[in-house]
């Protein structure tokens, strides 16, 4: 997203964690389906007042399914990130511009949307390093924060795990951002837990993202110091996550990454080249090595910060 602010030792536990990955199962044994559908939601590089739908049934060539989805009541929808629940209801959820909180709509059939709440965190970063008063540039909120009041919320991202629905949003005190894990209270999506940090993953991230294969959590977020995508393993969703020193560099001024598996099991991320305006995207059969880049056909140079999501067609 936002052009905001937002190991040597670690070597060994990273290997271990990608050798488990590998030889881990790579299903339950379910029948796969045999067709996927995949739903981008994003802004444009024209309006972040209106959110776009656009839909794919390979996850790379995308077509408008509707322009102007959905326009907050007030604000701004950039960032959104979309998942269906248990309810058949499709839900997005966003950066309102607003301050310390996120945005939330629905929608049955994702081509009409309607608003269902704005989100306040109120509180967050008291005494974490990463979010101290700075620009979350050059190393700039390397301090903790001695505020507790969150300032800004941004970029929140749906994880979801069995009957478990989680966001992770990147939030901050005045300085760097840092992401926060909140899980629902309620099945209606209305109450959240209180944010708390993942660990590991701190000083000037922002843009987080996280999917699990096999037994490991694998978390893909832009670091602020040198404004680099960057790829970080757990045992679990709250960490503590390990920095991975092997992962492929895609330059610096890269933002917005997002992560689904193609119909052939493939991971593919895409990522924002802000600066460029333009959109890219790179494939991995592990998770840890990755192809050369390719542009996203027909949507590299309108979208911005996308969210996708899979599901049988």
């Amino acid at each position: 997203m936002s052009t905001a602010r937002k190991c040597v030792l670690a070597v060994p536990m990273v290997l271990l964690v990608v050798a488990g990955l590998l030889f881990s199962s790579a299903g339950t044994g379910a029948a796969a389906p045999s067709a996927w559908r995949y739903t981008m939601v994003a802004f444009s590089n024209d309006s972040d007042r209106d959110m776009d739908v656009y839909q794919s049934s390979d996850g790379t060539d995308f077509t408008a399914l509707q322009a102007g989805a959905y326009r907050p009541p007030a604000g701004v929808v950039r960032d959104s990130s979309i998942f269906r629940h248990t309810d058949g209801m499709y839900y997005v959820t966003y950066t309102t511009g607003g301050g310390a909180e996120i945005g939330f709509a629905r929608s049955s059939d994702r081509v009409n949307w309607t608003f269902a709440q704005n989100l306040p965190i109120p509180f967050c970063c008291l005494l974490l390093p990463g979010t101290g008063a700075g620009t979350g540039s050059a190393g700039s909120s390397e301090l903790p924060s001695l505020s507790p009041f969150t300032t800004k919320a941004w970029a929140p991202e749906w994880f979801v795990e069995g009957d478990r629905v989680s966001i992770i949003v990147s939030l901050s005190a005045g300085g760097g951002f840092v992401p926060y894990l909140m899980t629902a209270t309620d099945p209606g999506l209305t109450t959240w837990s209180a944010p708390v940090p993942l660990t590991g993953i701190i000083n000037d991230h922002i843009d987080t993202t996280v999917v699990k294969a096999g037994e490991s959590y694998h978390a893909f977020t832009k670091g602020e110091n040198k404004k680099v995508i960057e790829h970080w393993i757990a045992p679990s969703l709250g960490g503590p996550y390990v920095l991975d020193p092997t992962f492929r560099d895609f330059g610096p001024l890269k933002e917005g990454p997002a992560v689904v598996q193609l119909p052939d099991g493939t991971w593919r991320l895409y990522y924002d080249d802000y600066t460029n305006q333009k959109y890219f995207y790179s494939d991995s059969k592990d998770l840890v090595g990755w192809s050369e880049p390719n542009e996203l056909p027909g949507l590299s140079g309108t979208v911005r910060h996308i969210g996708v999501m899979r599901e049988p067609a």
